[in-house]
């Protein structure tokens, strides 16, 4: 029998990439899934910086390649297979010889798929993890390619490996941009000030980025935080919790582990039915 611990919840889902599969996990469990993409995932505008650099690794000068997310990966060989198939072969085989340290479980998945693993995994799946498990490393005079997030330049992790000695190239083989209008989103914000939004579940630092922008530049943004307040407030993992706290907003479910879509319904769902535990009036009280 399916569980329903979901029934009778409006959840808000600002997924985009696997929105579908997110809405039916939430749904089996009885939910009812707000859908509200706050952002689009898109291919780098122009392809040549790319092809750049991926001439350039494939060439055979970069000693390890930082993975930060599984959609750039992903992104790098849609790339070569759209504008240069011949790379192909050269970058698979590139990449089976380089040191691949990836952030979070995401790289090491797509990796998987290709038929290779990770060589070195981050202690944590934050860029500070990736710093910590590096700082025991000897990183002087290596050649270092690092796949960014989306097109944040990310100066920490920068700053860490000039510092150390290396010597990067970065690439950033896609971008995020605004998926629905604004109007959706202030519709999206005004319902969880209203009430109607019991929990909302972020998959990505860029949708919660958006949604206090939006909040920002129609001053609203007080009002979004006493209603994120008032709801549970799920996060997939490490860097989403982060960039929420950053934002003054707190995080109520997050996996323990495992950084992915199932494991954070479950979290979700074990949150919400404590939260209904103890708003359930006690029976035995007359």
């Amino acid at each position: 029998m399916q569980n329903r611990d979901l029934a009778g919840y409006t959840v808000a889902v600002p997924e985009t990439r696997e929105l579908d599969v997110f809405v039916a996990m939430l749904e089996r469990r009885g939910a009812c899934a707000l859908r509200c993409p706050l952002v689009a995932i898109k291919d780098a505008p122009a392809p040549a910086p790319v092809l750049q650099w991926i001439e350039w690794f494939c060439q055979g000068p970069c000693d390890d390649l930082i993975l930060l997310t599984g959609e750039g990966l992903r992104r790098l060989l849609g790339c070569i297979d759209q504008h240069a198939p011949h790379q192909r072969e050269p970058f698979l085989a590139r990449l089976a010889t380089v040191r691949t340290v990836t952030r979070g479980p995401k790289p090491g998945r797509v990796l998987r798929g290709l038929g290779l693993k990770a060589d070195c995994i981050a202690d944590s799946p934050t860029t500070q993890g990736v710093i910590s498990t590096l700082q025991r490393e000897d990183l002087r005079g290596r050649v270092i390619g690092v796949q960014l997030y989306g097109s944040e330049v990310n100066q920490p992790l920068q700053d860490f490996l000039t510092a150390a000695g290396a010597t990067i190239h970065t690439v950033a083989p896609y971008v995020y941009a605004d998926a629905i209008e604004q109007a959706q989103v202030i519709e999206l914000i005004d319902g969880i000030t209203s009430g109607a939004v019991d929990a909302i579940a972020f998959t990505s630092m860029a949708q919660v980025q958006r949604l206090f922008r939006v909040a920002r530049d129609s001053d609203r943004e007080a009002a979004l935080l006493e209603g994120l307040r008032a709801i549970a407030v799920a996060a997939v993992g490490p860097v989403v919790a982060d960039s929420l706290r950053e934002h003054g907003c707190q995080v109520d479910a997050m996996p323990g582990e495992s950084f992915f879509l199932k494991p954070m319904t479950g979290a979700l769902a074990e949150l919400l039915a404590q939260q209904r535990s103890i708003d359930a009036p006690d029976s035995y009280t007359q």
